[in-house]
């Protein structure tokens, strides 16, 4: 889902691209404008004991007041292989030490770390280094929804113990609300094509498991309290303001 969005993003901005050219060291401009990130992220908290490094792709769209303040919506595709869940397919592996498809062959299982967030922002923009009235320190927090899981994957092969709805008894779904904050440094150029910013990013989940019984623990009743679910790293990020075109200036004699 998050792909397309950020394709869509793209596109949208080099169709804009015409309309993102003024003079933005005369003064302070308001614009609509939309962005693409990565973010690289680690883990803490409880969803520390889960997952380590996270990839973070995503888009934001927003407004940019005159008077440097920023809102809008922020939304992100959250995707991973460190897995540091332990024992997850141990009643499901032979003697031997392997997990056998329905044919009898030994299978591969794959496990990767999947999620996203959506997230309201607001924030603001601080001039510094006298680059041009709309570029500088540029901070903003909010709320929103954030969703983790795990992702199995058994390629071709068919394991009957974990296809379909036996997936939902390993793959630790999480979902809850979320705050977040950024601090960094954002750029906007005469050329909107080379507007860019970049800097720090932290994210706290408040979330709650939502499976009733994990398959691989089915003796341990399920904790469904609030869990401390914490994302920090960098963020960087393309944008392009979206202006309107200015009327052109006609001369009669």
């Amino acid at each position: 889902m998050f792909q397309k969005i950020g394709l869509t993003a793209i596109i949208l901005c080099i169709c804009c691209a015409g309309f993102a050219q003024r003079n933005v060291r005369d003064s302070v401009l308001s614009t609509p404008w939309v962005s693409v990130h990565y973010g690289a992220l680690w883990t803490g908290g409880d969803l520390a004991d889960r997952y380590g490094f996270l990839n973070q792709v995503g888009a934001t769209a927003g407004y940019k007041t005159s008077k440097n303040w920023f809102w809008g919506m922020d939304g992100g595709f959250l995707f991973g292989n460190q897995i540091r869940i332990h024992g997850l397919f141990d009643d499901l592996v032979d003697s031997y030490g392997n997990i056998t498809d329905v044919n009898g062959d030994i299978a591969t299982v794959l496990l990767y770390s999947r999620g996203f967030n959506v997230n309201l922002a607001v924030g603001k923009i601080f001039p510094v280094f006298h680059t041009n009235p709309n570029s500088g320190i540029w901070v903003h927090a909010g709320g929103g929804y954030l969703l983790h899981k795990l992702r199995i994957e058994t390629q071709d092969q068919v394991i009957p113990q974990i296809e379909l709805k036996y997936k939902k008894g390993y793959d630790r779904l999480t979902v809850g609300l979320n705050l977040h904050q950024f601090a960094g440094y954002s750029f906007m150029a005469n050329n909107g094509l080379m507007s860019f910013y970049a800097g720090f990013y932290l994210q706290e989940g408040f979330t709650r498991n939502q499976r009733d019984v994990f398959f691989d623990e089915p003796e341990i009743p399920v904790d469904k309290s609030v869990r401390l679910d914490i994302q920090y790293g960098l963020r960087a990020g393309w944008f392009i303001p979206i202006y309107k075109r200015q009327p052109k200036d006609f001369y009669f004699d």
